[in-house]
């Protein structure tokens, strides 16, 4: 008997200590052999934008505003569409990886490319109009007349956004994650040293820093084709196949669920810093709430790594029909992350003067920064549990559901109080930031409770069916070539 069938035959309470300890061990090296590789895909891909807007600051204060600009708002929007559209295949490919039907892998693969290349295609006018639509929001004119101008340089970015997140989803379906993470590592040491080259060494402004970020994006694209089409991925890239068009629009409903669910938690802070810039004194408003989201955001990247475990553990012990096991899995996951959660706690309360001295030196701001000190290690704290629960929801294919939950959570919720307090009751931007606190608070307890709620063994049953709705007998070749093997 494999072990697999061991564990799916054994519960937790017929193991004794020594045995949980080993089975939690195991669960503990699945998890981190996926979070910490998929943390590091994160950070380095949303450091490769903070380090453009580093070098646009050697240009000039207005590009450096109008990257900023750019960069919280429309990059925000798509990029949390995209990212949330692709979680789509990465529900998908975890479910036939687990249920060992490898050969579809790639077929979603190619189907995802195809829909969100159409939505990106859908959103390339935000790109050509970007100038009246930042007016259209009231933002200064001569800053929307730039960005408006640099807008067009990230229209390579947005494909490359389309092919790398897919094709990481896909990748980390099959926990070949140290590759994810090599890739995109490499591809942030090639921009920094691109971008030092092009803006300080050549003096070329705007277009070296902008070159410099498309160069070294499209690169990681290339490598990660070179190692899918080179023959490392044998069992789930068959090669390109016409069956990618067949039987979109299912996919298509998840894509838009899962789309709506993770864009919607991405553009609440961003809606949240417009707010900022409508008080009386915005500049100190925006720079300390830009500083805590800064603060806050490479955190939720280091959470989404656990996102990205918990969603690819508990779809791919789903895909093998065992609930069981996928329940386990989330609560070493929830464990973990929460830990981890309560480190970065501590150090934001003990550490709250000296944070914003890393961003400024202006006494104003970094005073306002520790004002919200104690605001945002709470919001830090609930970091490591929703993400978390979202790769659950993710992991489960009930994108969908956790879309209505964010969406009162954040907007009928968070946003009032945070107008309210900041605005009415003059708190400003601690009025902001705790109606940003109360939002996660609801969405966390929800996702607890759905979570609580989901039976497992159900979930198990519509896997099977959406594994069976999706499913193509494979090519005769590769069948004969795994029975040979």
């Amino acid at each position: 008997m494999d072990n697999s069938m061991e564990e799916r035959l054994i519960s937790p309470e017929e193991l004794n200590s020594d045995d949980l300890k080993k089975k939690v061990w195991r669960e503990f090296k699945k998890s981190w052999g996926i979070a910490f590789p998929g943390t590091v895909a994160r950070l380095t891909s949303f450091g490769m934008i903070v380090v453009t807007q580093l070098f646009m600051g050697h240009v000039s204060e207005l590009d450096l505003a109008a990257f900023g600009l750019q960069q919280s708002i429309l990059i925000r929007f798509v990029n949390g569409i995209l990212i949330g559209m692709s979680s789509a295949t990465e529900t998908l490919c975890g479910q036939a990886y687990g249920a060992g039907q490898y050969h579809m892998m790639g077929i979603y693969l190619q189907r995802s490319w195809i829909i969100d290349g159409v939505t990106a295609t859908i959103l390339l006018p935000l790109f050509i109009f970007t100038a009246p639509i930042l007016k259209l929001l009231g933002q200064d004119e001569d800053i929307a007349i730039e960005a408006g101008k640099m807008s067009l340089w990230f229209i390579p970015i947005l494909y490359y956004y389309v092919l790398s997140l897919t094709i990481q989803m896909y990748l980390q379906a099959q926990q070949k994650n140290k590759i994810v993470g090599l890739f995109t590592a490499s591809s942030f040491l090639v921009h920094v040293l691109l971008s030092w080259l092009f803006v300080i060494k050549l003096g070329l402004g705007v277009a070296g820093a902008m070159s410099a970020f498309i160069i070294s994006a499209w690169l990681l694209v290339i490598g990660e084709f070179v190692y899918i089409f080179g023959g490392w991925c044998p069992h789930t890239w068959k090669g390109f196949t016409k069956a990618a068009f067949a039987d979109m629009l299912p996919l298509l409903k998840l894509s838009l669920s899962s789309g709506v669910m993770i864009c919607l938690e991405f553009w609440y802070t961003s809606i949240l810093v417009l707010l900022a810039g409508y008080m009386k004194n915005a500049t100190v408003a925006i720079s300390a709430f830009s500083i805590c989201i800064n603060i806050y955001g490479c955190d939720f990247m280091i959470c989404l790594g656990f996102l990205g475990a918990s969603s690819v553990r508990v779809s791919n012990e789903l895909g093998k029909g065992n609930a069981k096991a996928a329940r386990f899995s989330i609560k070493v996951a929830l464990v973990t992350s929460v830990i981890i959660g309560i480190i970065f706690w501590i150090l934001c309360l003990v550490f709250s003067n000296e944070i914003a001295y890393l961003f400024t030196s202006n006494e104003e701001i970094a005073e306002s920064v520790s004002r919200l000190h104690v605001l945002l290690a709470f919001s830090v704290l609930l970091n490591s549990i929703y993400p978390v629960l979202s790769g659950v929801a993710i992991g489960a294919g009930v994108q969908s559901t956790v879309a209505f939950l964010n969406l009162g959570s954040y907007y009928v919720i968070g946003v009032p109080i945070g107008l309210v307090l900041g605005y009415v009751a003059h708190l400003q931007i601690q009025g902001l930031w705790i109606g940003l606190l109360t939002g996660v608070v609801v969405l966390t307890l929800l996702l607890s409770y759905l979570t609580w709620r989901i039976d497992w063994d159900e979930q198990v049953h519509k896997a099977e069916e959406r594994l069976g709705r999706f499913f193509l007998e494979p090519p005769k070749q590769s069948v004969e070539n795994s029975n040979l093997a």
